[in-house]
């Protein structure tokens, strides 16, 4: 696969854009999304979908808000060619543009790689939520209890950039 150049970001064009997402969801925790009390669903976000060559390498899903909007999801199959920092970008560009200048998102405890990439791409750390995880795995029991590098999986902690 080519190099930084050659991604693109495009909005889900077609049904089985739509099935792939939804494929990815699937492969990355599940046809839900729990942040905040609040279940998502992915035909209810928000997508843009990158892609390099004609192989789609990484996802962003998003809801707008009235006057902010929430990261939902942010995957990769590629590591190394910066497909989420370009998929974040194509988010926080599109915010702008309808009148937007905050973006949050929610990741757990033990998620500290994707801690270190969103600081790296300049959210800040505003707020844990103790005990939201063990909140939400009564909706969802499927959420595990122990996550990334065998750390117990409990809070939420929340990231914000003011754009």
């Amino acid at each position: 696969m080519g190099g930084n150049g050659d991604i693109r970001i495009l909005s889900p064009m077609s049904a089985s854009d739509v099935v792939w997402l939804k494929e990815q969801w699937l492969l990355w925790g599940g046809d839900t999304v729990i942040s905040k009390g609040k279940t998502h669903h992915v035909q209810d976000l928000d997508a843009f979908i990158a892609w390099v060559g004609d192989v789609r390498v990484g996802e962003v899903t998003y809801r707008l808000g009235l006057h902010d909007c929430e990261l939902v999801t942010i995957n990769s199959t590629l590591q190394g060619i910066r497909v989420g920092s370009k998929l974040i970008s194509k988010v926080e560009e599109t915010v702008k543009q309808l009148g937007r200048n905050r973006i949050w998102i929610i990741t757990t405890n033990d998620n500290v790689d994707a801690l270190r990439f969103f600081q790296r791409c300049g959210y800040r750390i505003i707020a844990i939520h103790q005990n939201a995880v063990d909140e939400a795995r009564k909706v969802k029991p499927t959420i595990p209890k122990v996550g990334y590098y065998d750390i117990p999986i409990h809070d939420e902690i929340e990231l914000e950039k003011i754009l």
